[in-house]
């Protein structure tokens, strides 16, 4: 019989195990120490930004213009009597040797605060390394002080604040997400050995990836939160596709195979799903890279790294491991769980059996049904809005730094930050550009490079700055030779979002269009290749209508800790859109590769969508729950972002493995009838993903 790819492969493994399991020991520790030994190199705030305003941040940073890092103190008493701790506060600051600029401190107009304000020495992007002894002096004046209040807010004390936090959550994510996924395992299989096989793969996929991803970090540039957004990729990606595989292995066993026309059958099937799956992942997240964003492109890159080392593990380490181990997969049964994960296949055949049974008897109306669910759950993403959230809004309001913000912006309201004009020439002393810049108020003129800066107030926020842009700045310097750019915090978030919405055209179109093409090519089916992009956009619909309503207007929210922003993250849209159309695939290659099986072994449409969904819904029922598991405890974390990530993603895989797999795909399937199978003329000359069928038959175990 002749092979696909994944069979090739797997075949190869068993046949040589020592090298592929070794081989995979050598790549994983010499990916991690040279990742490790490299470190990861974090992209500047001009690479960050997009547009106009990162024009201007990089002006700055290539003319050595870029700004200390500034920090604010707030101290307050409640009879006024402030002075003796912002003395002491002012000489504890200066006598770190960290700090310079320190302003005398300015009362606030009810005098019962005060602030002091100053600027880190060094370089801004490393000062949140060295603010350490400031906190400590800072903490030290509030505890001589306690009839005093104490706030602290900056780009260091921030920065530091926020690295500390990353760390945390990262630990707390990979301590908890790692048990979790370990626990569902064990309860689908009912033995630890073959729990902690995918786990144990996922691990080191991540543990590679993350070294590879640290040594391409010298070229292209990433966030900060890249690595948590890889871990929970990789690991959910390399566990469920393990589960896929092995979980076909000991199906085949379980229906009388001997151990090594399992292993080829499930490479043939499931390996060869998982290829296509990661294949599709990969291909999708690379459309991120069309956004014109620094920040997407870092993702795409993670995410393509870290899929592919868990697809390449799961075919080539995988089998080696199972050939090995033979019977003793089952090593450290747990005797009730054991015997739940032998009948495991037949109880989840049953019970999909039942589910099925009203389904596929009245399939429009369940089809009808189930879209109006999604569609009602998408409802509130109509009224979205997005920002680049601020670090007040991270956080929440009970957070050390909200807490200090809001205070400080509540004594010294300023309204929204200044714009910051950069104003460039040939010569910036002509007389035409000087005259231009007398008419504003707080210029600062570096001759040498040529450069000005331009403090400009914005009350009104965008209306401001879209007055500023469009017709002061243009005014005043028209005819003068100068060039200006406008950055700053409004600045740089019109800019973002600006792009983003250029950039999710191509993005959707390239992924929609690659989506399309790999289910053409795989099932041989523009029915099935289309129907696979409509599910897709329902389960990202949804997705968006929970997030909006949970962190937008605060429904809910309570409930898992956190609260309503009154926004989404601005880059949340987009990332979640192609994270979705890439992992849906899992699930729906899975599925639709044993209904394909099961009608290309001769049964007629029904029976083969009700064969291959109640054979496939223990592996998609534990894979569905290990992402969701995962996912989920992203959603406990402490930044907004990665609250809004978690529970986009955990919702919209538990609405994609059960409304859109158990109801919504079988009753389209049903009711397209023999339409999903046929071929239409020339698209048999097409490249083919699909895999040879046993060359036995196999024997369905499972009852209804």
């Amino acid at each position: 019989m002749r092979r696909n790819l994944a069979a090739r492969i797997g075949v190869w493994s068993t046949h040589h195990r020592k090298t592929a399991v070794l081989g995979w020991l050598l790549f994983v520790v010499l990916a991690t120490g040279i990742g490790g030994a490299t470190g990861m190199v974090e992209m500047t705030n001009a690479e960050n930004g997009a547009g106009e305003s990162a024009r201007a941040e990089q002006i700055l940073l290539d003319s050595g213009l870029d700004k200390p890092a500034g920090e604010l103190v707030m101290v307050s008493a409640a009879a006024g009597d402030w002075k003796p701790a912002a003395e002491a506060l002012a000489t504890a600051v200066r006598e770190t040797g960290e700090a310079q600029n320190i302003a005398p401190p300015v009362p606030s107009k009810d005098g019962k605060d005060a602030l002091i304000t100053f600027e880190m020495k060094g370089d801004a992007a490393t000062s949140s390394d060295r603010v350490q002894p400031v906190l400590d002096a800072v903490a030290a004046v509030g505890e001589h002080h306690q009839d005093v209040e104490i706030h602290q807010f900056g780009e260091a004390s921030a920065g530091k604040w926020l690295g500390d936090l990353l760390s945390e959550d990262f630990r707390k994510a990979e301590f908890t997400a790692v048990p979790l996924a370990l626990g569902i395992l064990v309860v689908a299989f009912g033995a630890i050995v073959a729990a902690l096989l995918p786990v144990g793969l996922a691990l080191t996929a991540c543990m590679a990836a993350f070294g590879l991803l640290s040594i391409a970090s010298h070229q292209l540039h990433l966030f900060q939160t890249t690595y948590s957004v890889m871990f929970l990729m990789g690991f959910a990606v390399g566990v469920d596709y393990c589960l896929f595989y092995l979980r076909r292995e000991r199906d085949e066993r379980a229906a009388g195979r001997d151990a090594e026309t399992a292993l080829r059958i499930a490479a043939a099937t499931s390996g060869r799903a998982v290829l296509v799956s990661g294949l599709t992942v990969m291909v999708a997240m690379g459309g991120m890279f069309l956004s014109g964003l620094l920040l997407f492109k870092g993702f795409a890159l993670a995410t393509i790294i870290v899929v592919f080392i868990a697809m390449l593990g799961s075919v080539t380490v995988l089998p080696a491991l199972l050939s090995w181990l033979g019977d003793r997969v089952d090593a450290g049964r747990i005797p009730l769980l054991n015997r739940r994960a032998k009948h495991g296949h037949a109880g989840s055949g049953r019970i999909t059996g039942r589910l099925l049974g009203p389904v596929l008897a009245r399939p429009r109306t369940f089809a009808v049904a189930a879209v109006v669910l999604l569609l009602a759950l998408a409802a509130p993403a109509l009224g979205m809005k997005t920002e680049s959230l601020g670090l007040e809004k991270q956080f929440g309001s009970d957070a050390q730094l909200s807490i200090a913000y809001n205070r400080i912006t509540d004594s010294f309201p300023g309204g929204p930050a200044p714009a910051l004009v950069v104003v460039t020439a040939p010569d910036i002393t002509t007389p035409g550009v000087t005259k231009a810049l007398g008419d504003f108020d707080d210029v600062t003129v570096h001759r040498d490079k040529n450069v000005a800066e331009i403090e400009i107030p914005l009350p009104k926020g965008k209306a401001d700055l879209t007055e500023l842009r469009e017709k002061t700045l243009p005014a005043a310097f028209d005819g003068t030779g100068a060039r200006t750019h406008v950055t700053g915090e409004t600045a740089g978030s019109v800019d973002f979002n600006a792009q983003l919405r250029r950039g999710i055209v191509p993005v959707f179109a390239f992924i929609t269009a690659v989506t399309f093409l790999l289910m053409l090519f795989c099932f041989r089916s523009y029915v099935i290749a289309v129907t696979s992009i409509v599910l897709n956009l329902l389960s990202v619909a949804a997705s968006y209508g929970v997030m909006t309503a949970v962190f937008q207007h605060g429904w809910g929210a309570s409930l898992i800790g956190s609260e309503g922003v009154g926004a989404i993250e601005a880059w949340m849209p987009l990332f979640v859109l192609v994270v979705l159309f890439g992992l849906s695939m899992d699930y729906h290659v899975f599925v639709v590769s044993r209904i394909r099986e099961a009608r290309g072994g001769g049964l007629d449409n029904r029976s083969a969508i009700e064969t291959g969904l109640r054979r496939t819904a223990g592996a998609v029922t534990g894979a569905a729950a290990i992402m969701v598991a995962v996912f989920a405890v992203f959603g406990t974390l402490s930044m907004q972002d990665m609250q809004q990530m978690g529970v986009g993603l955990a919702v919209a895989v538990l609405l994609d493995a059960t409304v859109v797999r158990m109801v919504l795909l079988p009753s389209v399937m049903l009711l397209l009838g023999e339409r999903n199978w046929r071929t239409p003329r020339g698209l048999s000359r097409l490249p083919s993903l699909e895999h040879e069928e046993p060359a036995e038959p196999v024997r369905d175990t499972v009852r209804v």
